[in-house]
């Protein structure tokens, strides 16, 4: 009988845990939604969990978008040590694997050109292992799309150099938008990536269906004044 109650206290125990983090996961998140991103950063960081260390690592990826340039590299290595986190704490998390490349992709701006293809390569491979663990990721395929619109329009030595092939752009957006139609920052994505590739008018029709879609967190409402402005440029 005792062993009995032991047992139901334990379980009760790590079920409160459990509950808690959860609760905390979601307080991370909506600090983040709501554009907090510091604060978010620093929330799920402190769960010390592999999905807490993810958000972390999109929070300040995300973060990044709105400070000077100057301090962009820092933030970007930053969530780069906090998805490398994610990942040693759980290797079967496919999040941590898309924060991973998608603070490598922005890092790479910031880099030399030898430095820059090789972030591009470990990009790849960290996006190819999220979609081996979550196939259904379409954020993945976004970044897969824009993976090989960036190292196209750079020329041939990056495309040889990587393996970027502009016949793999299209499907991967498409691939995105089938799994999330509703999704704007999508479309916007694979406008730019039309750009790239001196499609106007294709970019444009993605950004007029994009501007339609319903925008409710700080980023989304960001994203959608973004594709006003770069639609309203296209005209």
């Amino acid at each position: 009988m005792r062993k009995s109650i032991l047992t139901t206290l334990t379980l009760s125990v790590a079920l409160a845990a459990t509950a808690a983090h959860a609760q905390s996961q979601q307080a991370a998140q909506a600090l983040y939604d709501s554009g907090k991103w510091q604060e978010a950063a620093l929330a799920a960081a402190a769960l010390n969990t592999s999905a807490g260390l993810a958000l972390a690592a999109e929070a300040t990826t995300g973060g990044a978008s709105l400070v000077a340039d100057a301090q962009k590299k820092a933030l970007f290595q930053k969530a780069q040590e906090y998805a490398t986190s994610a990942i040693a704490k759980d290797r079967n998390n496919a999040e941590a694997y898309f924060e991973l490349a998608r603070a490598q992709g922005r890092l790479a701006q910031f880099s030399g050109i030898l430095q820059s293809l090789g972030l591009a390569g470990d990009m790849k491979k960290n996006l190819d292992q999220a979609i081996a663990l979550n196939p259904k990721m379409a954020g993945a395929y976004v970044a897969l799309g824009l993976w090989h619109a960036s190292l196209d329009e750079k020329g041939f030595i990056a495309r040889r150099a990587t393996g970027a092939d502009r016949n793999q752009i299209a499907p991967n957006f498409e691939k995105a938008i089938a799994l999330e139609p509703n999704v704007a920052v999508h479309r916007i994505e694979y406008a730019n990536a039309l750009i790239l590739q001196k499609k106007p008018a294709e970019a444009a029709a993605q950004l007029q269906k994009a501007v339609t879609l319903p925008a409710e967190t700080f980023w989304q409402k960001r994203d959608l004044e973004s594709a006003k402005k770069t639609l309203a440029g296209l005209k």
